[in-house]
């Protein structure tokens, strides 16, 4: 095994097509296939598995692909510290839900860099893409959310990736909507209310071993006008200019319902709770920047937890 067998491997893995691989990293197809059948013999395992959709990872493949981005990236940082001669780059990488306590958070988090050299990934995304980013993107760390009574899948599926998983949070869905909107000005909002209202949905509904179908009806329960909407950006304008539609959210901070002219309010008849876990490799040890952004974390979590 070298460096450049770690290279081919990771570059099938990306392409998902030892053929498409081949085309773009111009190396003939037959030589890919025998470096693959020489590291998976030298390892005893089966790294990829050839099914109608291409070439798809092993959980053997899964470990080995995220420790060789580990290793390709530790390559190239090195050379470009030596190279170069430069100090090592801070780098700090997280995967989350859409949630805006989180990105007050990160904001926060952001003020404190200072004036070193820093890589920064901030990705919003649902928790499958999220435990994803980590065992092969190459990721350090994710949230994931999902319904409490689903916990034990979760912790199921982190037990069988080797991941460790903390709890940050867990809450009670609320609503926001336009200050504008009749809505708001309801002295108790029952979930009957909601049927006259737009909503803005932007479920990504996964649970390990259970059908994505009956996730689906349990997410997004019956209302007859509904909008999704994956940028959190557009999903606030559209709450702000547009007093018919609502929103289920994670508790948000008060000072960003103030900037946007939203009103957060609790719906008295709903008792259903979900988590937000902080994942990562169970060999990954925190950085500086890890501990700062988790500090952070759990600061904005508490605010917004005491402005309700």
């Amino acid at each position: 095994m070298n460096i450049l067998h770690l290279k081919y491997a990771v570059s099938i893995a990306e392409y998902g097509s030892i053929n498409k691989a081949a085309e773009e990293i111009h190396v003939a197809q037959p030589n890919l296939s025998r470096v693959i059948k020489e590291l998976e013999a030298d390892l005893n395992i089966e790294i990829f598995r050839r099914s109608p959709h291409g070439m798809e990872l092993t959980p053997d493949g899964e470990r080995f692909i995220a420790q060789a981005r580990k290793i390709l990236q530790q390559v190239d940082e090195m050379e470009e510290m030596y190279k170069a001669g430069k100090p090592e780059r801070q780098r700090f990488s997280i995967s989350v839900p859409r949630a805006s306590y989180i990105a007050d958070a990160f904001t926060s988090f952001s003020k404190l860099l200072g004036k070193e050299d820093a890589e920064i990934f901030y990705q919003e995304t649902n928790a499958q893409q999220a435990i994803k980013n980590i065992l092969e993107v190459g990721y350090d760390l994710g949230i994931i959310r999902y319904a409490a009574k689903h916990d034990k899948y979760f912790k199921q599926l982190l037990e069988e990736k080797n991941l460790h998983g903390e709890l940050v949070a867990e809450f009670r869905y609320c609503l926001i909507m336009s200050e504008k909107s009749t809505l708001a000005g309801k002295e108790t909002i029952m979930l009957n209310d909601l049927s006259e209202y737009i909503q803005i949905a932007h479920a990504d509904p996964y649970v390990p071993s259970l059908p994505l179908s009956a996730i689906k009806r349990e997410e997004l329960p019956d209302i007859s006008r509904r909008i999704y909407v994956f940028e959190r950006g557009s999903q606030m304008d559209l709450l702000s200019e547009n007093p018919e539609t609502f929103m289920w959210v994670s508790p948000i901070p008060e000072r960003l319902l103030a900037n946007l002219h939203l009103i957060q309010r609790e719906c008295v008849d709903n008792n259903k709770k979900y988590r937000d876990v902080l994942i990562r490799r169970k060999d990954y040890h925190l950085t500086k920047l890890d501990k700062q952004f988790i500090t952070e974390l759990t600061r904005s979590m508490r605010v917004c937890l005491s402005d309700r």
